[in-house]
């Protein structure tokens, strides 16, 4: 049932513009007399007294009522709820010793309040919205997204937004500080699938054509260096229409960036250089530059992944030589059909019970999807090795010669994981990261020190059997180590890219490289992945023909600014960065997007729908087609 809406308690607001905002006033502003407005976060009673708590972004303020001072306005208190919205007009005066609030701003004083107006009522909100953190309740996520201008109420996500302002400020100053010009660059454009499937967008124009929303604007920020723009910046928007989870949106947001007669050292000093004027005014704190440098091999075989977390110390090894000749029929298969054996030592877990080891086990082959796990266990009253294999099936003698390899010892825990590369070292990766959260090693988002981590030297190309043929590491338009040209109709898995990407605490931030800028290295670019003249003239030719036209070398990076935000924040997930988000199903609860359309609005642009056969118009849609028909 609605709530009353009690309407006798709006008035017209007669105090004028607010004197400060909630977050605004001090001890110093002892007997000053100030307007105030905002939401009710929480009323007290108070016998004679009644105490609101007044919300507004900046904070909150403390306002008193009593009927000495004005008899209607007590009144009216008596009867405000949450989310209600009043302008107050009264004088600012100290708390009491006993009343004083340390943790908040506004602590020490709050407003006697002589004047009420009441602006607006709210019905119950179908969640708790309050400044007070500790009196938030946990609410499904959907319904949350429904009704997202009461969840952006909370302080927690209008702190983030104001952090993503600032953060487009900082970006924005550092970038015209280096000659950078910011140029907007075509929304609807040409599908160029690679990668990611595209939205497409029908043309009423021009019948049966489609634009495409951009995934990025690679091809335009490439151009604008043909037309000689020296150096391009934009704050611009992307799409890709894929699988979603928390660190994905359909719809984001990256810093894009582009420079002609860069190198690899001039885009790392660049970026280096925004992240610590970043780093510098929203955290406080100072980065140490140049950021470490490590290569695409060494990142997959020391860390499981080309975006490692380096802010804890468990490492992978390949101890296939110290299994050599165990006689366990697993090993010796794997390692013969060209596999490897990976081992993590874990500190100080050597005292692991049973049941934490078949929780381990069950992870590895329920989640992380690898066969098995073998471990072996360094108690720390130094009585010895134990394994979870039989001395029959493998002697221990070889579990003690991986252990002095990687350095196990008393109190260490040894987990062991086989298969072919780079799978292998993948499910191992996916392990060190679970022990780290399991652990403790990994810290929690916004806490901890920041690793940053340039990850180089990426393969090309790498060979996709479901499509049959070569795909892009990057993106087509990566150019090839120039010591590697030779190989790329003969060996193209052994060439090197011009490629880099920028990781922080394990999640990539960033991805550039130096691009082709000469037409007969991108045309065989375009044919080792399998899109020949006639495809690439179609579908990219006016790129190929703006290369004919002295293209100058550039190159550049784009930032995701999400996912930026996310990790200065301390988020869990885009969505609590971002102002009106999707849900994972890609929808988004609050306006109902994606939404059906009018059959008459289908027949203007020339479409059909063919639904599947489970997928049924609602019934007003299905009226109007058959009415419009």
């Amino acid at each position: 049932m609605a709530d009353q809406p009690r309407a006798d308690l709006i008035a017209p607001d007669t105090h004028g513009p607010r004197s400060h905002t909630c977050g605004a006033l001090r001890a110093d502003d002892e007997g000053a007399e100030v307007t105030l407005k905002g939401w009710v976060d929480t009323r007290r009673d108070h016998g004679g007294l009644v105490f609101v708590d007044l919300r507004d972004r900046y904070g909150l303020t403390q306002v008193v009522f009593s009927p000495q001072d004005n008899e209607a306005a007590y009144e009216a208190a008596g009867r405000l709820r949450r989310e209600d919205v009043i302008s107050v007009h009264g004088v600012v005066r100290p708390r009491g010793d006993e009343m004083i609030n340390p943790d908040l701003a506004t602590g020490r004083i709050e407003v006697k309040a002589q004047e009420l107006n009441v602006l607006n009522t709210a019905e119950t909100p179908p969640f708790l919205v309050s400044a007070h953190e500790e009196r938030q309740m946990d609410t499904n996520e959907d319904l949350r997204l429904k009704h997202r201008y009461l969840d952006l109420r909370r302080p927690a996500l209008q702190d983030n937004l104001v952090l993503r302002h600032r953060l487009y400020q900082t970006t924005r100053r550092y970038f015209d500080d280096h000659d950078f010009v910011e140029v907007e660059t075509p929304v609807l454009m040409k599908s160029t699938p690679e990668g990611a499937r595209d939205f497409l967008v029908p043309s009423r124009l021009q019948p049966g054509r489609f634009y495409a929303l951009p995934q990025s604007p690679q091809t335009y920020k490439q151009l604008l260096m043909v037309g000689g723009m020296d150096r391009y910046v934009q704050i611009v928007k992307c799409f890709r229409d894929e699988d979603l989870r928390a660190d994905r949106q359909p719809e984001f947001t990256q810093i894009d960036v582009e420079m002609t007669f860069a190198t690899e050292e001039q885009v790392y000093a660049l970026t280096e250089g925004l992240m610590a004027d970043l780093w510098a005014d929203l955290e406080d704190t100072d980065l140490e530059t140049p950021f470490p440098r490590m290569p695409y091999e060494e990142a997959l075989r020391t860390y499981g992944t080309d975006k490692p977390d380096l802010r804890f110390d468990l490492k992978l090894h390949d101890v296939s030589d110290a299994f050599a000749g165990s006689g366990f029929r697993v090993f010796e298969s794997i390692v013969d059909d060209g596999g490897h054996i990976i081992a993590l030592r874990v500190p100080d877990a050597g005292d692991t019970g049973r049941a934490a080891m078949d929780r381990l086990e069950e992870y590895v082959t329920e989640e992380i999807g690898a066969a098995g796990l073998i471990y072996f266990q360094f108690p720390a009253d130094g009585s010895g090795m134990t394994q979870n294999l039989s001395t029959d099936a493998m002697p221990k003698a070889y579990g003690r010669a991986a252990a002095e390899q990687i350095g196990a010892d008393t109190g260490d825990l040894m987990l062991v994981l086989a298969g072919q590369a780079p799978t292998v070292y993948e499910q191992a990766g996916q392990l060190r990261l679970h022990l780290g959260e399991q652990l403790g090693l990994r810290p929690d988002p916004g806490t901890g020190p920041d690793q940053f981590v340039w990850i180089t030297d990426f393969p090309l190309v790498e060979y996709d059997p479901d499509a049959g043929r070569y795909v892009s590491m990057h993106h087509p338009f990566t150019a090839p180590q120039p010591d590697d040209l030779d190989a790329l109709e003969d060996d193209p898995e052994a060439v090197q890219a011009r490629a880099y990407d920028l990781v922080l605490n394990g999640n990539e931030i960033g991805g550039g490289s130096i691009r082709i800028h000469t037409r007969s290295t991108q045309e065989q670019m375009f044919d080792l992945l399998g899109i020949g003249p006639e495809e690439a003239q179609d579908r990219f030719g006016f790129l190929l023909d703006a290369l004919r036209y002295g293209a100058p070398p550039h190159g550049g990076i784009a930032l995701g600014l999400d996912r930026l935000v996310m990790l200065l924040a301390g988020a869990d997930s885009l969505r609590d960065v971002i102002a009106f988000p999707k849900n994972q199903s890609g929808q988004e609860p609050m306006v109902q997007s994606p939404d059906w359309v009018d059959p008459e609005q289908l027949e203007e642009l020339a479409l059909r729908l063919d639904l599947p056969p489970d997928v049924e118009p609602p019934a007003h849609v299905a009226r109007r087609k058959r009415l419009a028909s």
